[in-house]
């Protein structure tokens, strides 16, 4: 399950979005019973709450939650704002083997300037009918990705961090992965070119503009175009979202980094190629995601509504996974996610019938999703 729940500072500081709003649903006091209910309903094994207010977590949501049976594990924003991401799982169901807090904020750093976090999970299914298998965790990422939708350069650099680390505590030396679920609010469509380098693997971005990343407006404002590369490489990170490790040159000033370019040899040829595809203007990731959630509703085929407020209705919300047929055949006994099912979403028009979201029923703006999964080898 994902779940942006709607920070209640939040809320109040954004009054404009809810003023189609009835003011007694907007409360705490009448949204968190709300909330719980339905987390309890959909009895999910595995929760990704985004926009989990600290006060509230630990007062409130945290103990409630751990009476029903889950564990849980949260990581603040870095900045002022209150709130942050949690993950819960039942611990009858699994147990906790790592727990990674991602932060996207970069001191120094112009571009990573923002306080949006990440938590990423590994998680073991427990056996009870005898020893546990230890090649059989999950990967668990949540996530919420900057708002702004001029920005997505930030975005996509705080997703090459997120991916960097997915990649990092799902991979195993021989080369084989366990099964991901990234979980999350992105702050982008499902038509737009962010969503596209989730999904593909892939995005090539010459002249794009950095208003066009997310998808939020059909007509951004400002031309500004993608930089090549988007991220420095200071960062640690190559343009395949994985870590690598910066020479001391490299990490010390871009001029540095032009410098020991100017000066390789026939034998760097292997580092050359590496420094000219982080400066082509294409990122990429090899964790072949796919959605849970087709985005369009049958038979008509309208857009699927994840967010509904008085600004905007548009699906921003996802459960990608990693489906079970990218184990290679060379690697036997790998572990992989079978999506069974998945609670349903509506359109625009349903919304509106219900006055928008939060409403009565329903506490947040956002939408809960839902899915099945079977792992099976």
């Amino acid at each position: 399950m994902s779940y942006n729940i709607l920070s209640q500072e939040l809320l109040q500081d954004n009054a404009y979005l809810y003023r189609h709003c009835n003011p007694s649903v907007l409360p705490w006091k009448h949204r968190l019973p709300n909330l719980l209910a339905e987390i309890q309903q959909y009895d999910a094994d595995i929760v990704c709450l985004q926009e989990v207010q600290e006060d509230h977590y630990e007062n409130q949501i945290k103990p409630a939650l751990q009476a029903l049976g889950y564990q849980c594990e949260y990581k603040k924003r870095t900045g002022s704002k209150p709130d942050g991401c949690a993950v819960i799982f039942k611990s009858s169901r699994l147990s906790l083997l790592s727990s990674n807090p991602v932060e996207y904020f970069r001191p120094g750093d112009a571009l990573l300037d923002r306080d949006n976090v990440g938590l990423v999970l590994l998680l073991r299914p427990n056996d009870t009918t005898g020893q546990p298998d230890p090649s059989a965790s999950i990967c668990v990422a949540n996530t919420h990705l900057l708002y702004n939708p001029r920005r997505g350069d930030i975005k996509l650099a705080q997703l090459a961090i997120l991916l960097a680390e997915i990649n990092r505590l799902s991979r195993h030396p021989d080369g084989s992965t366990n099964p991901v679920v990234l979980c999350g609010d992105f702050n982008s469509t499902p038509w737009s070119p962010l969503y596209s380098f989730l999904t593909t693997g892939c995005l090539e971005y010459k002249g794009m503009q950095i208003g066009m990343v997310s998808g939020q407006e059909s007509n951004p404002r400002g031309q500004r175009l993608l930089p090549s590369p988007i991220w420095s490489q200071c960062l640690g990170i190559d343009h395949q979202c994985q870590y690598h490790k910066p020479s001391a040159e490299s990490s010390s000033s871009p001029t540095a980094v032009e410098g020991a370019i100017s000066t390789l040899t026939v034998e760097d040829l292997a580092n050359t190629a590496a420094v000219a595809a982080y400066n082509r203007a294409r990122i990429e990731h090899g964790l072949k995601l796919q959605s849970s959630y087709q985005h369009r509703l049958m038979p008509d085929g309208r857009p699927e509504i994840t967010t509904c407020h008085s600004r905007t209705a548009m699906t921003v919300d996802y459960i990608l996974f990693t489906p079970e047929f990218i184990t290679p055949p060379s690697l036997p006994g790998g572990w992989g996610l079978q999506l069974m099912g998945r609670l349903s979403l509506v359109g625009q028009s349903e919304l509106e019938e219900v006055n928008g979201l939060p409403n009565r029923h329903h506490s947040s703006d956002h939408l809960p999703l839902l899915t099945r999964f079977r792992l099976r080898r």
